[in-house]
Parts: C-alpha cells; structure tokens; sequence
C-alpha cells in the first residue's frame, strides 16, 4: 500500500486493513514505521472526522459513538451484559460500573477521561 493522506471513509477503510496486517511488524523495522505513520494519519482523520466534543457526558459519548462511529446498542448490550442494562445505561436509569466504563473504553476505545466523569441520572419514578 503506497501511504498517502486519508481524505474520506474509504481511505481509512484501507488503511484500518493495512494496519491489522502490519501489526505485529518488528520493533525498528520499515513496516513498524509504516504502522506508525499509518496510525498517526488514521488517528488524525478520526478527530477531523468524528471529533469528540470534551463537553460531552459518558451517556453524550456512548450515543456519539452509537450514532456517529458505526457501533450499535446491540453491541452496547454485549459488552454490558444485556439488552435491558444497555436500554438503563442510554436513559440514564442506571449508573455505569468501572467495570462497564473499563470493557467500553477497551472495546470502543472510548476517551477514558470522558466515560469517568460524573453525570446525572433520571429520578426513579414513584
């Protein structure tokens, strides 16, 4: 793959699949500094196009991520546990674990310093 700058979604389609297969690529070798320069574009393209407002609250950012990155709430229910606790999690019906926050920011690779901060939660109905 000849690396040039990623313009659009199909430019990084192909450079996600150039990194997988250079990923294991020897420390100080040319195709680690081909993983690295990939990684720093693709890196640079997902801010531009997907740019995490720092505004945002856990639920904002998990819906961002729903919404806008191409993960889905079934996804969300996988890594949570159930259908159920991902539905309480997006209402704001239910707090997240560390647990939840650590298996979202492994997976969705979700900013860590955004899934931990403090948000509100709906009132429980009487």
């Amino acid at each position: 793959m000849e690396i040039r700058l990623i313009k659009n979604d199909e430019d990084h389609a192909a450079a996600l699949a150039e990194i997988a297969k250079l990923w294991n690529a020897v420390e100080g070798s040319e195709d680690d500094d081909k993983l690295d320069l990939l990684a720093t574009l693709v890196s640079r393209y997902e801010a531009t196009r997907w740019p995490i407002d720092s505004n945002m609250d856990p639920i904002e950012l998990i819906q961002f991520a729903i919404d806008e990155l191409g993960h889905t709430q079934a996804e969300l229910a996988e890594l949570l546990g159930s259908r159920s606790r991902a539905s309480e999690i997006l209402n704001r019906k239910r707090a997240l674990s560390i647990d939840m926050i650590r298996r979202i920011n492994e997976a969705w690779k979700l900013p860590l310093e955004l899934l931990i901060k403090p948000y509100s939660l709906q009132p429980a109905a009487t």
